[in-house]
């Protein structure tokens, strides 16, 4: 007995490693730091940017200047991420008593507001009450909705009045020895979560993806253990807990279509083997 080659071959030809969930496709987020300190954060999240398929980057009022953020340094921390680098927007703030009200104009343009802290063990602040991002439902919407993500600078985070201007605050769990991660890390592990609730994720690799064997696969082998079961001559009593056994132990884990092909082998080896010796 042998898996279906041409529709093997079927499903190769049609895998999708990532696909966007759908009733997420009408969301598009826009990752905003706001006064980053450090150009080499600023390119380091361009590239994890990149990782994790999300494209529009703004830079509001950086503590960096323009030449500094566009740097061929800070290129080498974005490396494939530079597209994402050139294409940020950046908005400066000339008189900084404006920070606040400029930042509440440039999120009217968004739907839905995530604001992140490393902050928030405590519920003394009401207002840096968060929660995991595990723990995070995404807005489901019929039409196009825009969602902010911001970080704050490096050195303190965002403000009590930038948290008052989002939806919901999220927060990274860590160790409580050390909770302040790097600005690029936090960004990194927020868009790692979100990554992974709006796509549907396969086990993949490249142009040869690994192919998880569905229950009819599975079958295949399982009729080939309860023929091996049979020509084995076990007694009655046993025949039904010694199939089940086996099927509980290969059906608790994933298998893919190669590993299932060479253990089809081998059981179809032994199979003949028992025939050719005619013992049953």
């Amino acid at each position: 007995m042998r898996l279906d080659k041409k529709k093997t071959k079927k499903e190769i030809e049609s895998f999708q490693e990532t696909q966007r969930v759908q009733s997420y496709e009408n969301l598009s987020f826009s990752v905003i730091l706001i006064q980053p300190e450090h150009s080499g954060n600023i390119g380091a999240i361009a590239r994890v940017m990149k990782n994790f398929n999300f494209e529009d980057l703004v830079i509001f009022n950086p503590r960096e200047s323009v030449t500094n953020i566009l740097s061929y340094e800070t290129q080498g921390f974005a490396m494939h991420g530079k597209d994402i680098l050139f294409n940020a927007e950046i908005i400066e703030i000339k008189k900084q008593e404006d920070h606040i009200l400029e930042l509440q104009n440039l999120l009217k343009e968004f739907d839905y507001v995530i604001a992140t802290t490393a902050r928030g063990k405590r519920n003394s602040n009401i207002r840096r009450l968060a929660i995991f991002p595990e723990d995070f439902n995404l807005p489901i919407s019929v039409e196009p909705l825009k969602i902010a993500i911001l970080f704050g600078k490096e050195s303190r985070g965002l403000t009590n009045e930038e948290i008052g201007l989002a939806d919901i605050l999220l927060r990274i769990p860590t160790d409580t020895n050390y909770s302040a991660l790097n600005l690029s890390h936090a960004c990194g592990i927020i868009l790692y979560e979100l990554f992974k609730k709006i796509n549907i994720l396969r086990i993949g690799r490249g142009i040869h993806p690994v192919l998880i064997a569905d229950k009819e696969d599975r079958l295949i082998l399982y009729r080939i253990i309860k023929e091996i079961i049979e020509k084995l001559k076990i007694r009655n009593y046993k025949k039904d807990n010694v199939y089940f056994a086996f099927r509980n132990i290969f059906g608790r884990n994933l298998m893919s279509k190669k590993e299932l092909s060479l253990i089809l082998g081998l059981f179809s080896k032994v199979s003949s083997i028992l025939e050719n010796l005619n013992l049953y």
